[in-house]
């Protein structure tokens, strides 16, 4: 059963985080929750609800699935340290990989990286630190999708009929899915959020292995980020919804020191929107698509094309997979 939506022209901000506040401090009583953290708005915002209900028996970590983005685990425990939240980093890549070994369908990528945090690491913090419930930032748009064929969100269950209870031995609270990334974003500044953090891109739950098509190595997502941090450099100033580098499966056939280069092709996709529901690729500057392609190029090793997206969403997505 899908929330009813509180839409944000009606959100009052401050009676919505009094009243998660509450509900969150109801259902956990004198216990102990978790949360993990990974930057975005969403797992930002249900970390200061859950801080402002629980405050030291909320434990926060950052789980290092080496899937994010370059120094994004101590950036983000910096910011979330100077506000008085501890943050825990905890070194999962090895089972990230593992699990993500050999696997190239998109849906076979979403479920084991879904397996890999709720059953395998959320399932081992839990019993150590003996926490029953989790909190984590799932929004309305993520529900939508999900029960609509549409695209896996990793952080829905309920509204599939999995008790997370029965499948993985704790409680899910879901603070924000009655709201969508814009009253995300409201709740957010009214916390105390930094606009570093309350005006941040979305960023997948999956991380880089939703922007690597086939399977994500070790290798690609080294070159994935390396086309992340460029992109990012390059479009910073562009005042969009999203924008983001794909590293396509196939290869192609390029031109380096006057030979034939067998090499690899990137996708840059940017995006004009409000609530990520809808979407319309941005109509950058030629000369910005310029020098991000020949910087793209010259920089990650064995990229010979870059191309831009310009379908809308519907009928394509915000991210490729």
């Amino acid at each position: 059963m899908t929330a009813k939506e509180i839409k944000t022209e009606h959100l009052d901000t401050q009676q919505f985080i009094d009243q998660q506040v509450k509900e969150i401090s109801s259902s956990v009583g004198d216990g102990i929750a978790i949360n993990a953290l990974s930057g975005g708005v969403d797992s930002s915002a249900v970390t200061m609800l859950g801080h402002k209900a629980l405050s030291s028996r909320l434990k926060t970590y950052f789980i290092e699935n080496g899937l994010m983005r370059a120094g994004e685990p101590q950036m983000i425990a910096s910011i979330f340290t100077q506000m008085g939240v501890n943050v825990e980093i905890v070194d999962a890549k090895d089972e990230f990989f593992q699990a993500l070994k050999g696997i190239t369908d998109p849906e076979e990528k979403r479920e084991a990286i879904t397996q890999t945090f709720y059953k395998k690491i959320f399932g081992r913090l839990v019993r150590e630190s003996g926490a029953k419930y989790l909190l984590q930032g799932t929004i309305l748009t993520d529900v939508d999708e999900t029960v609509a064929g549409i695209k896996r969100q990793h952080n829905v269950f309920e509204q599939l009929g999995i008790n997370p209870q029965e499948a993985f031995g704790y409680k899910i609270i879901e603070p924000l899915v009655q709201i969508r990334k814009d009253g995300v974003r409201k709740v957010a500044g009214a916390l105390g959020l930094p606009a570093s953090i309350y005006d941040r891109m979305p960023f997948p739950g999956p991380a880089l292995s939703t922007r690597v098509i086939g399977e994500a190595t070790l290798e690609k997502i080294k070159i994935i980020r390396l086309a992340t941090t460029i992109t990012e450099e390059e479009l910073a100033c562009a005042d969009v919804f999203q924008y983001m580098a794909i590293l396509h499966q196939d290869r192609v056939t390029g031109i380096r020191d006057g030979k034939r280069d067998f090499g690899l092709q990137i996708e840059i996709r940017c995006w004009d929107s409000v609530d990520a529901r809808t979407a319309k690729p941005t109509r950058l500057p030629f000369e910005t698509l310029e020098k991000l392609a020949r910087r793209l190029t010259k920089e990650v090793p064995g990229v010979v094309s870059v191309t831009y997206n310009i379908a809308q969403k519907p009928p394509s997505t915000m991210e490729a997979i």
